[in-house]
């Protein structure tokens, strides 16, 4: 790299250097190896490298680290290299000087009606040393936001054509009556990429520990997609660009995400049964659980927009995200197709989608449905879940938690506690404290040898164990709050630090001890997953 960095010398012009280094910085992003951190290693590997080889092409790394390093700890500890070799007297190239230091002149966003995806558009200008104040733009950086795909970057690249692209967003959305483009505020466009930028992040970081997923659900892509193209080689310069864009006044949070609280969730889709459009589904029960899922994925997925509809999202929703995070009942795999038509008819017309905008969606879920029929398989059947079992680990259909609620609870995937669900309720304290009182304890003997089926409380074949322990009910207060969080997967470095410590082929009561001190310790929710990133 330190012999790349000779050839860079000779460079006249600081957008070509960052174009350059950013493009040599996102060589190894997104790599992983087991048992190393990629970036630690070669980032702080190269300035400490950089910072030893006392010469001109080690200073011109070091400044181009400090502009477009993508933490906080790269680019201190190559901004104290540069002292360190400017005290040797080195003299860096004029455009070394220039690296990072762009002003922020303009922001557009470039879309469809469907608003599948956003182009972010932002344009900079470069004063130079002794030049006046404001400059005619130098450049444009566009960045690509999938809004299917969980909210991540796609894609990034830069053009010095500020005015055609301008012109050419323009003329397009004039000429064609689905397009759109319109200038918004640098602010806005800060908070909107330091999002996406963030997503994309946790999404790439993720990918390392096959043990830890995502905090931000990435939909119909593989991590390869995001590291593997023009994203890579612009991510660093992308990171340097957002940190040059106005932040919002203190307090004022500018397009914020929307929250979709339970109960909102219940009025919207309680507002959509009672519609004319779902007045047809005749299975109304199956049609409420699979609402709860189309919803669902728009507030999760979709930056808040379950009324969002498009072809694209119904491919993404009914082809990716739903085989690889509900488990669907069977008939509920069945009506999900006419539900979802319903759903389209419904959330278009309450959002003036035009009628061959709705046409082409609809003509998408038909499409979709025979493959979704053709591909869908109960994740859970391989696992030899019943489907009582099912219902109890899964009220909400999140496959995702499967895994994680049967550690937590694994007498719900049992016959054990068929006979009493709502005193073995998980969504409740008593049901929690029963669950943990016999799985950890044992606490429930057999009443009367019974044959046969039992229908009422009466006819219990078990019955609590007498007799109240102090040192017992305070080890169970610490296995419900430890069960609650793994139940809801909060944090997500919780149900990680657990798998990495089962992969490592420790038992499971290790597992919940050294997860329950954890909990024990913390100051803070910063300090807990911090303690549990260190497990």
């Amino acid at each position: 790299m330190l012999r790349a960095a000779r050839a860079l010398l000779a460079m006249r012009h600081p957008l070509d250097a960052e174009l350059a280094f950013s493009e040599m910085l996102g060589a190894w992003w997104g790599e992983r190896v087991p048992g190393m951190d990629v970036e630690r290693l070669l980032g702080e590997g190269l300035i400490a490298h950089a910072t030893a080889s006392a010469d001109p092409a080690g200073l011109g790394v070091l400044a181009a680290v400090t502009a477009l390093g993508t933490s906080s700890t790269q680019r201190s500890l190559a901004e104290q290299g540069m002292i360190a070799l400017r005290e040797r007297g080195l003299q860096v190239p004029e455009w070394a000087s220039q690296l990072g230091v762009a002003t922020p002149v303009a922001a557009y966003v470039s879309s469809d009606q469907f608003g599948d995806t956003d182009d972010v558009v932002c344009v900079f200008s470069r004063d130079r040393p002794g030049g006046p104040g404001s400059l005619p733009p130098e450049h444009a950086l566009i960045l690509v936001l999938d809004h299917n795909g969980g909210g991540v970057l796609r894609d990034a690249w830069v053009t010095t054509k500020v005015e055609q692209l301008l012109e050419q967003c323009r003329e397009r959305a004039e000429a064609d009556e689905f397009a759109r483009f319109a200038r918004i505020e640098l602010t806005e466009a800060r908070a909107l990429l330091s999002r996406a930028l963030e997503r994309t992040e946790q999404v790439v970081d993720a990918s390392g520990d096959p043990a830890s997923g995502p905090t931000v659900e990435l939909v119909g892509l593989k991590v390869s997609d995001l590291t593997g193209g023009s994203l890579a080689a612009h991510f660093a310069l992308a990171n340097a660009r957002v940190r040059a864009l106005p932040v919002p006044p203190e307090g004022v949070e500018i397009s914020p995400v929307p929250v979709w609280r339970r109960d909102r969730r219940a009025v919207l889709a309680a507002r959509f049964l009672s519609s004319d459009e779902a007045a047809e589904l005749s299975d109304s029960y199956a049609a409420s659980r699979c609402v709860d899922h189309i919803i669902a994925h728009g507030c999760d997925v979709d930056s808040g927009r379950p009324m969002r509809v498009s072809p694209r999202k119904v491919e993404s929703f009914l082809l990716h995200w739903l085989p690889g995070r509900v488990v669907l009942l069977p008939e509920e795999q069945e009506a999900m197709p006419h539900v979802l038509a319903a759903w389209v008819r419904w959330a278009g017309a309450r959002g003036n989608l035009p009628e061959v905008a709705v046409g082409a969606t609809l003509d998408a879920v038909w499409e979709c449905t025979s493959e979704f029929i053709r591909t869908y398989r109960d994740p859970a059947r391989p696992l030899g879940l019943r489907q009582e079992a099912v219902r109890r680990l899964l009220p909400d259909g999140d496959f995702a938690s499967l895994a994680r609620r049967m550690f937590a609870f694994p007498l719900l995937a049992s016959e054990l506690v068929t006979w009493a669900p709502k005193e073995f309720d998980p969504d409740t304290p008593e049901g929690r404290r029963a669950l943990l009182r016999l799985d950890h304890y044992g606490e429930y003997e057999a009443a009367t040898p019974h044959s046969g089926r039992h229908s009422t409380g009466q006819d219990r074949w078990y019955r609590p164990v007498t007799g109240d322990d102090p040192e017992r009910e305070r080890e169970l207060d610490r296995h419900e709050r430890l069960a609650r969080r793994l139940w809801h997967g909060r944090p997500a470095n919780l149900w990680a630090a657990a798998r990495r410590m089962l992969d490592r082929g420790m038992d499971r009561p290790t597992v919940l001890a050294a997860l329950a001190g954890v909990l024990d310790s913390a100051t803070g929710e910063d300090d807990l997953r911090r303690r549990l990133d260190a497990l």
